[in-house]
């Protein structure tokens, strides 16, 4: 059986473990490149394919049998041509997605849908806002230059906001080393993306510790269902391992 990973989180290693240790299996994991590669048990495959159309070329031409969408909740648009692609080559799909955070009582949250409702929910008065979204969105808080951004990326920036300082750090965070932080810097309001990823949630313990609202973006609506869903990787696998290659499954 071949099986293609798309991946980019940690839940798409950890199935990239398990994969290498089944016999029978031969796996690679697709990393999109725009971060530094992370080690992988299987073989990996850095850069984009070029749309839907050249993921099923690239599915066809490798006799992929299953294809796994394990990339980050917010990467919307290559889950979208993951399901064009699995559609059109008749392949069978597993969205392995971790469940998103969920609000408690003690939290401050305004949810909006995207980076221009949070730019817009900061409000007009100047702030000292956390930006903890990663560096291919910050373009949307241009359109409020009047706040200070504390900006934490992995790979290096040149923001053009005017009042900023950058982090680069790479999760997991404490959550005591968050509250410093978040003291330190005065920081009066967080912009967070649902992404429900442990390694980050310490700024949400942060907060509610704090009592500092965050303004939380919510992940994009799923598209058009094709494919099954898994909330971790053994789940995952199971579903995998429920697929045969596809040679041995014509006709049938």
């Amino acid at each position: 059986m071949r099986v293609l990973v798309l991946g980019g989180t940690s839940e798409a290693t950890a199935l990239a473990a398990l994969l290498a240790a089944m016999p029978g299996v031969e796996a690679i994991m697709s990393f999109a490149g725009r971060t530094r590669a992370p080690s992988a048990p299987i073989p990996l495959r850095s850069g984009g394919f070029g749309g839907a159309e050249g993921l099923w070329q690239y599915l066809e031409a490798e006799g992929i049998d299953v294809l796994v969408d394990a990339t980050h909740p917010f990467a919307a648009q290559i889950s979208r041509n993951a399901e064009i692609a699995a559609a059109r080559g008749n392949i069978p799909l597993v969205i392995l997605s971790r469940p998103g955070w969920t609000r408690e009582p003690q939290d401050r949250w305004t949810e909006v849908p995207d980076m221009a409702g949070a730019a817009a929910a900061i409000g007009r008065e100047t702030r000292r806002v956390f930006l903890a979204i990663g560096r291919l969105q910050l373009a949307a808080f241009e359109a409020a230059p009047q706040h200070y951004y504390l900006i934490r990326t992995i790979e290096p920036i040149a923001p053009n906001l005017p009042h900023h300082r950058i982090i680069a750090a790479r999760g997991p965070f404490d959550t005591e080393a968050e509250e410093r932080l978040l003291r330190d810097e005065k920081i009066d309001v967080i912009v967070a993306k649902n992404s429900g990823a442990a390694a980050v949630f310490a700024k949400i313990l942060a907060a509610r510790r704090l009592g500092l609202p965050v303004i939380m973006v919510e992940r994009p609506a799923e598209a058009s269902g094709v494919g099954v869903r898994a909330a971790h990787a053994a789940e995952a696998l199971a579903l995998i391992l429920g697929h045969g290659p596809r040679a041995a499954l014509r006709g049938v």
